[in-house]
């Protein structure tokens, strides 16, 4: 499916791998599920580090698929066993490395589909707009809710999203444990990866 190499993590910006191929980051709250997801996309137990322990990932981790794009494994925020001090840090990290990485194709954006719209998720991505900052969503744990359920969490979300956006990103509903959502999510992303390819030409 996937060629996959973890290449280096980076503590901030300017250690990052060479801005040489388009790159595709995901974020969320502390345990949202990310690395869970990451390794069911890239077809690859135990690439990213999963923990019972909200806030693991502490670094920004970079892999080179095929190749030919890098996936982005970023600190998550919101609540995490860490001090205030090591939260502000890693929203400084996230902040410079949104705000400045070249090759930044698209961020996705983690939701967990279980809770109600968290006041911390809209502020982000109303951020995210006031920047210029593409990304797409994708609800996790919908194996948790049900996928039926999840989908109607989903809509939900979205029209608490429209009262403050006209239009709305691409959405996905995913569960890494039964596959739910991911084969959409990679054929996005193949998408974006062929078109940033025929503008480099």
């Amino acid at each position: 499916m996937f060629q996959v190499s973890f290449v280096k993590s980076a503590s901030k910006l300017a250690e990052c791998p060479e801005p040489a191929y388009p790159e595709f980051a995901l974020i969320g709250r502390s345990n949202v599920g990310k690395s869970t997801l990451i390794n069911a996309f890239l077809g690859q137990k135990g690439l990213a580090k999963t923990s019972s322990r909200p806030g693991k990932t502490l670094l920004i981790n970079h892999f080179i698929v095929n190749q030919k794009w890098f996936m982005v494994d970023l600190p998550g925020y919101g609540f995490a066993k860490v001090s205030k001090v090591q939260q502000q840090k890693l929203k400084s990290m996230n902040m410079e490395y949104l705000l400045n990485r070249p090759n930044l194709v698209c961020l996705g954006v983690l939701i967990d589909s279980r809770l109600e719209p968290q006041q911390i998720d809209l502020d982000f991505l109303v951020w995210l707009g006031q920047n210029e900052i593409p990304f797409f969503l994708v609800f996790t744990k919908a194996d948790k809710l049900g996928y039926t359920k999840a989908q109607s969490a989903a809509a939900a979300y979205k029209k608490v999203l429209l009262k403050q956006w006209s239009t709305l990103p691409p959405v996905f509903v995913t569960s890494a444990e039964r596959g739910q959502g991911i084969d959409e999510m990679r054929q996005y992303i193949a998408q974006l990866v062929d078109s940033y390819e025929g503008q480099s030409l």
